[in-house]
Formats: C-alpha cells, structure tokens, sequence
C-alpha cells in the first residue's frame, strides 16, 4: 500500500505552486515551476474577486492557470483587481507564437541591415503593412533605396516578387494581363488568359503617378478585393498580396497626382528621408566594394499568412479604440469634434478605413515587439503614416505652410495632452 504521507509531486523535479480553488467554483490548478526556468511570474495580491488568467513564462514555455481569491486575506484588506477576460487575452499557443513572431523579426531586420543602411523605422513600417495585409505608398526623392529595400524584403520572405515600371503609355492590360489567340492540340484557335505581373506576392509599382488614372485603377481592385477582372472574368490572386508603390516628390512634370480613392486604398504612407551623415558614410565604405551575398529567406508565404492571421488576434484595450475614433473624427472639419483650427485649414478629413488601419497597425506593431497587448504608444506611433496621405489640406493652409504631417502632429500632440 502506498505511503500517504509521500507527496504525490515527489518525483516532478520543479517546485509545486498551488493555486487554491475560487468560491465561485473555479478548480485550482498545479503548475510545476523550477526556479532556474521561470524568467517572469506574475502572482497578483489576494483580491476580493478577480478573474482571467495567470502566465507563467519561461522562454517559449507557458502554462496558463485559472486564479481565483487567495486564502489568508481578510476581505476588507484585499484590493479590487480585474484581469482582463478570456476574450481579451491569448492563449498560450499564440502567446507563443507572438515570442516567435518577434524573434524573426529581429531577425528578419538583421537580414536587412546587410543591403539597407539605416531606416529602420521605414522598414518597421514596411513589417507593419505586410502582416496587416495592408498595402505602402513609399515617397522620396531618387537614391535612397526604395526600390532595393522591396526586392530585398521580398527575397528575404521567399515571395514572389513582381515590379511594374509605370510610364505616361502604360496601360491596363500590361498589368492585370489580357486574352490571347493560342492553337490547342486539336489545331483548333481559341483565347487563352496571360497573366499580368499584378500575380505576385509583392508587387512594387515603381513611380505609380507616371501612369494616367485609368492604369492607376487597374490597381484599385487588386489592392481592395485580391483579385482582378478582364473581359468579364474575375481571377482571384494568391495570397499573401502587397503592393508597395513609390512616388517621386520631386520631379511634377509628367505625373498624374493619384486619385483620393486610390491613396485610400495604402494603409500607410511611408515617407523615406535622406540617412544621417553616419549612415552615408557607412554606405560610402560598404557598398563600393565588393557584391554582397544573396540574403536568406526567413518566411513562406503560408507563414506570413498563419502570422497575418495571428496579429488580428492582438486584445486591444477599449481606451485604444476610442482614440482611434476619436482622433480620426478631429481630422473631419465638418464634425463636432474638430477643433477650430481643423476647419479653417483641413479641406477633407480622414473616412472610418482610417479607423480600421489605426487599430490593425498597433496590433501588428504590438506583436512585432513581441507585446500581447496593443498600448497608446503602438498607435501613437502609426497615426502619422495613417493619416498624413488622408488629411487633405485647403488654401489656406498651404499659404501658411501647414502640411497634412503637421497636422496629424498636431493633433497626437493634442489628444495626449487631453488624456
């Protein structure tokens, strides 16, 4: 007969941590932790009623257990705390996978410091739009690598990778494909469907306002609904879809200004500016030199897809979600939140997709950092590439040289102050 006065958990080399039962009736759990493997271990104080959960981490290892009232505390002693509930937390298999996730960024980041030097806040960008299945309006003038930094990213990711020179005599059909004649095996004629280079996983519309608007809105369905039709046909395109354009600031002669509806369709507006005289200096000595090697694919395409999926799952405060609107209906001058300067100098302000990308962009940024909660500073940090290409500025503000970037400056600076 066995020895009751043995413990059970004699033989588990961790120390057993038990957490009692709730009176509600919530059971208790057993959670082994050994003091050389648990990095981080979160033991809120005896409260009166709490609920949600309690992680244990220790590397990717993670075991979540139900808390309830610790015993020992007189009741009036004991502070209220309230847990976020199972429907704004993660479990533990994505718990884990946002640590993956952020260690392949890392990664991914180091990967392309061996071609790019510096911009590192327009590759997070970049990272941001990717796993948001959003699309990047890239502008800068002509030399700073715009072109390279896509290529890269998309060798990197093990993608396919498609680039659509736009010029003034581009036309539609030379990007979404068009019906040719072609003779079967039986000799007979008949149409057959070649595909345009839109059938990629990135696609990079190089100088996308050299092109007229009616080969600009070749662009607007693949970019919206991930497909395209010609001559009546949809066909559908394969997942993961991004497209990334550039656009020139500098040079005006020849271009065709993209349309409001197709600037709505990029989530972000990723401005690439000139790099430090530290930054130069380094592109002086290691690009001159000899060939780099071919970088290292990181990604597949279903992983970028299991990780799109993952950051939709990121919890988001509900304080979070009211900035978002907030913020967005301060940039409409016709609304009773905007201050009085946004009517005298914004013409049109930002629609409810500005909302959407706000809210999709800290919770990529969150989960890239390898955070499990989107915070004020992830969507501080997303407004300006939001909402500079969607606030749009009248006369006025032109001829007092108020630009679309400092009024969303303007207005971060405001709702921080008004927190």
């Amino acid at each position: 007969m066995k020895d009751s006065s043995i413990s059970p958990f004699a033989d588990h080399p961790g120390t057993p941590r038990i957490i009692p039962p709730s009176p509600a009736g919530i059971k208790g759990k057993v959670v082994y932790c050994s003091s050389d493997e648990v990095q981080k271990r979160i033991i809120p104080p005896s409260p009166v009623k709490i609920t949600g959960g309690v992680r244990y981490l220790s590397g990717e290892k993670l075991a979540t257990v139900a808390s309830s009232r610790a015993t020992g505390a007189p009741d009036d002693e004991a502070p209220e705390i309230t847990l976020p509930s199972n429907n704004g937390s993660l479990p533990a298999d994505d718990v884990a996978a946002i640590n993956q996730l952020g260690q392949k960024y890392q990664v991914f980041k180091s990967e392309l410091s061996k071609v790019i030097i510096g911009q590192e806040e327009v590759i997070e960008q970049l990272a941001i739009c990717l796993f948001s299945r959003g699309h990047g309006l890239l502008m800068g003038v002509p030399g700073l690598a715009k072109t390279l930094l896509v290529s890269s990213v998309a060798e990197t990711l093990n993608l396919d990778f498609k680039r659509i020179q736009f010029t003034p005599d581009l036309m539609p059909s030379d990007i979404t494909g068009t019906d040719i004649i072609q003779e079967n095996e039986e000799g007979r004629r008949e149409f057959e469907f070649v595909k345009g280079p839109v059938f990629a996983n990135i696609v990079l519309a190089d100088e996308i306002n050299r092109a007229p608007a009616k080969t600009q809105s070749a662009m607007l369905e693949a970019m919206g609904e991930r497909k395209v039709t010609v001559l009546g046909r949809t066909y559908p395109l394969s997942p993961p879809f991004f497209v990334l354009a550039t656009q020139n600031p500098v040079e005006q002669e020849g271009t065709y200004p993209l349309p409001e509806a197709q600037l709505d369709r990029f989530m972000f507006l990723i401005e690439v500016e000139y790099p430090t005289e530290a930054e130069e200096r380094r592109i002086a000595r290691e690009t001159t030199g000899a060939d780099k090697p071919p970088l290292n694919g990181l990604l597949s395409g279903e992983e970028v897809i299991n990780y799109q999926n993952l950051v939709r799952k990121v919890p988001v405060p509900d304080h979070i979600y009211d900035y978002a609107v907030e913020i967005v209906r301060r940039t409409r001058p016709d609304s009773d939140a905007a201050p009085e300067w946004i009517k005298e100098f914004v013409g049109w302000g930002a629609g409810p997709r500005a909302v959407q990308y706000l809210i999709l962009g800290c919770k990529a940024r969150a989960a890239l950092r390898g955070t499990y909660m989107a915070s004020l500073e992830d969507i501080e940090a997303v407004a300006q590439p939001v909402l500079g290409h969607r606030v749009l500025t009248n006369f006025a503000a032109e001829s007092q040289g108020m630009t679309s970037k400092k009024i969303v400056a303007r207005l971060i600076e405001e709702m921080r102050d008004d927190a």
